[in-house]
């Protein structure tokens, strides 16, 4: 049964890196860990958010950068509401991600660092290989930079370690950080 205890402060989780590097995998699973110990918890999702509160942007950088304006505007009222919020979204531009954090206030960034190769390989959609023949244009990683975060909160290698141990390490740092 689910601990009652329900934490006042809120934070955001963002989850950076590239495409299929398992930023929602590791988010879904972080997401159930806190919902059993009694967090109020959100998800807002790259691919989910694009159909509704963002269909209408494309992916140059200024519409990238409305994105996840967007998105830090209703993470930061969640957030300001005792709830832990779980954001997965490529936000590949450090400054966007630098607002996204100063805007919030309780912002722990996560960087699922994966090798390029690892992601292609994990891409069921096809995605990277649609870019690398240029059916894509402005894909990230391929035709479009990622800038890696140079001080993330929470480094997950994703391709060097388990699914477990990517859940395990983010729920240790939150402990450490005094949100659980």
């Amino acid at each position: 049964m689910p601990q009652t205890k329900c934490r006042e402060r809120g934070f955001t989780l963002w989850f950076t890196g590239l495409p299929c590097s398992g930023k929602s995998a590791v988010a879904d699973r972080v997401a159930e860990a806190l919902r059993e110990r009694g967090l109020r918890v959100e998800r807002l999702d790259g691919d989910i958010v694009r159909q509704d509160l963002t269909r209408d942007l494309g992916f140059s950088r200024e519409d990238r950068n409305e994105n996840i304006r967007r998105v830090t505007f209703v993470a930061k009222l969640l957030t300001r509401n005792g709830v832990a919020v779980l954001t997965s979204f490529i936000s590949p531009y450090r400054d966007i991600r630098a607002r996204a954090r100063q805007e919030i206030g309780n912002f722990i960034e996560v960087y699922t660092k994966c090798s390029l190769d690892t992601c292609v390989a994990r891409d069921v959609k096809g995605m990277y290989q649609k870019a690398i023949r240029g059916e894509i244009k402005e894909f990230t990683g391929i035709s479009d930079p990622y800038e890696e975060p140079e001080n993330p909160e929470i480094l997950l290698e994703t391709d060097r370690e388990t699914l477990d141990e990517s859940v395990a390490k983010v729920l240790r740092r939150l402990e450490e950080l005094g949100y659980l």
